[in-house]
């Protein structure tokens, strides 16, 4: 996998993992047996409109078929840019600019399948040589799509490393929930990367608010979050 990194509108860098051309292709190849198992369905279940006109039987047909051709288009508006195949992959479209993809993305890549899935599979080539895995349709929709098995490690959660001599500074931070906990480290974590300041200053003064602080033992913004961070894992894992 190639690492994709989306630039927030706030400036934070986000680094994710663009889905491998093979991830995709699998997820589709499972799309594609679930389009051709309900057409199946449809085919078994036709013999009841013999009796019709031919242009009858064309008009129900394709009302039938209507699932199968806006089976991608539906389910990744509804699901939030995964279709039955890519939730199995554990794959996602999202935008290369951190918004959420929108109807109309959706629809672009939708459209596109014309050209990348049905002539020739010319998006899975486009994909094996596109250092982001876009296929036509994502570049014209500014999509990419990315998988969520990323591993985890310790800065993804609200554990921190503690030094076995560490002692706790303020006491208070007991009266903080692990939603509370993890709540403060993305915000902290994504204000230092951007240099956000202001964001910094306010996360610092509801802190105290909330914690009961009296008396800061910290000169600066940083320090003082770093440090509520890591005495709330003090005291928590003696628990």
């Amino acid at each position: 996998m190639s690492e994709l990194q989306i630039n927030t509108t706030q400036n934070v860098k986000i680094s994710f993992n663009a889905a491998g051309a093979g991830e995709r292709l699998l997820a589709f190849m499972i799309d594609m047996a679930i389009k051709i198992g309900y057409m199946l369905v449809l085919n078994w279940t036709f013999g009841a409109f013999d009796n019709m006109d031919q242009w009858s039987q064309i008009a129900i047909n394709t009302v039938l078929s209507f699932p199968v051709m806006f089976y991608t288009l539906v389910l990744e508006s509804i699901l939030q840019g995964q279709t039955v195949g890519k939730r199995a992959l554990k794959i996602r479209v999202v935008k290369i600019d951190g918004y959420q993809a929108s109807f109309s993305d959706y629809v672009v890549r939708w459209f596109f399948r014309i050209v990348d899935v049905y002539i020739f599979g010319l998006g899975f080539f486009i994909m094996l040589f596109n250092k982001k895995t876009q296929r036509l349709g994502d570049m014209a929709a500014g999509t990419a799509v990315i998988g969520l098995k990323d591993s985890v490690n310790i800065s993804h959660t609200i554990l921190e490393n503690l030094k076995e001599n560490y002692k706790p500074t303020y006491p208070n931070v007991i009266k903080l929930s692990d939603n509370d906990a993890r709540i403060i480290k993305e915000t902290f974590s994504a204000a230092r990367t951007a240099k956000d300041y202001q964001t910094l200053i306010k996360l610092r003064e509801k802190i105290i608010e909330v914690v009961g602080i009296k008396t800061v033992k910290h000169s600066t913004d940083m320090e003082f979050i770093d440090v509520i961070l890591k005495d709330y894992n003090f005291y928590t894992q003696s628990m």
